[in-house]
């Protein structure tokens, strides 16, 4: 039994799905890192405006800006360490959506060639019926002599 081009569609279809989704997948944790590098920077204006603050009053400040400065120091470990695994999970999504394509491209290309052989054989079967009717043809403008006398 042939196969026939046709029989992968739903196959292409499912690893196209698997595709869509390994690049929404990516595209998520990639704006988790965007929101991740804006809040790295909000903490940057927030000790700037923190320091001028201390600046203005250091007597005041003195008090206020060590609690600030150790809080600052945790979220800013805190954002690194989420910074680090997020990198992880995107790389791991890009081999993902890698290998996702990879399938689909595969796929395709088995596809592609099945529709090539399909091609290939209805030409042949094209070519063998004209050859059928031009030898029915051939026969009837030339009949066989019957030799006799």
């Amino acid at each position: 039994m042939t196969r026939k081009a046709k029989d992968l569609d739903s196959l292409l279809r499912l690893r196209s799905w698997a595709v869509d989704e390994q690049r929404r997948e990516l595209g998520i944790l990639l704006a988790r890192e965007e929101e991740l590098v804006r809040e790295g920077e909000e903490l940057v204006r927030q000790l700037i405006r923190e320091q001028q603050v201390a600046a203005a009053d250091p007597t005041n400040a003195g008090f206020t800006y060590a609690a600030f400065a150790e809080d600052h120091r945790r979220r800013r470990e805190r954002l690194a360490r989420l910074k680090a695994e997020l990198a992880v999970e995107i790389d791991a999504a890009r081999d993902r959506l890698a290998d996702a394509y990879r399938q689909l491209k595969v796929l395709e290309e088995v596809q592609k060639e099945r529709r090539r052989q399909e091609r290939a054989e209805e030409a042949r079967r094209e070519q063998a019926a004209f050859d059928e009717i031009a030898q029915t043809q051939h026969r009837m403008r030339n009949p066989p002599s019957q030799g006799g006398s």
